[in-house]
């Protein structure tokens, strides 16, 4: 296995070090570094990292900042010498919290952590696509659904589960939303945000929004925002 990463660390000396420790890690494919979450945000849209060694405190944009301006999020490690972010890391999926200075048994654990999730969403993607007319088998505790893919209006993240809406129903599945999206048919579903991939079928209408974005009003009533740059590929999706 060789996982495409990126360092993402304001201090060079820090990058430097952790490049470092990964010598010892040969599945680990550096590909590029940046020094702050604006160049970090574009090596991440023109190379599709699979992790994201990422620093917490950075001039500008924090890491947090960063993450919520991507929308396909890669595997996460956060790497920082503060510890009183470790609840809102793991609120934002990331697979692990490293104290500078990292240690490289904790560096392994974190590594192995990220391998199991590579290999549990590639097993994903490698299912067949569901089709508008797909059914799909719901269980969230004791009740349990069978529901055709034409049903579910909107599919939402919640950590390392998904919430799953359809009629007057939101049953969670223990699946990332990422997982999900590999399988969605495109011609049904898009992925409007970070958080939320919605049915195309259940827009009601679009209204413009801050800085070049839009609101899909569902036909439910539910408003959701599409940031600029998903709004550039919802235009070149639906346009004629």
């Amino acid at each position: 296995m060789s996982i495409k990463t990126i360092i993402v660390d304001d201090e060079r000396l820090a990058r430097e070090g952790l490049k470092n420790l990964l010598k010892d890690f040969p599945e680990i494919n550096i590909i590029g570094e940046a020094g702050n979450a604006d160049e970090a945000s574009e090596l991440v849209d023109r190379l599709k990292p699979q992790l994201l060694f990422l620093d917490v405190e950075m001039p500008g944009k924090n890491g947090f900042a960063l993450l919520e301006d991507l929308i396909d999020t890669p595997c996460v490690i956060f790497t920082t010498a503060y510890n009183e972010f470790a609840i809102k890391a793991f609120e934002v999926n990331a697979l692990d919290y490293l104290l500078k200075p990292i240690q490289t048994e904790r560096l392994r654990q974190g590594i192995a952590r990220v391998k199991k999730e590579i290999a549990d969403i590639s097993a994903d993607s490698q299912k067949n696509q569901l089709g508008d007319k797909d059914q799909v088998f719901i269980r969230d505790g004791e009740k349990c659904w069978f529901v055709k893919m034409e049903d579910i209006r909107m599919i939402e993240s919640a950590g390392n589960y998904a919430k799953i809406y359809f009629d007057e129903y939101h049953p969670l599945i223990h699946k990332t939303l990422h997982a999900l999206d590999e399988r969605l048919s495109p011609s049904m579903f898009f992925r409007a945000n970070r958080q939320q991939i919605i049915n195309l079928r259940y827009i009601d209408k679009i209204e413009p929004f801050f800085n070049a974005g839009f609101i899909i009003i569902m036909k439910d009533g539910t408003k959701v925002e599409v940031s600029r740059r998903q709004s550039v590929k919802f235009k070149e999706m639906m346009s004629l």
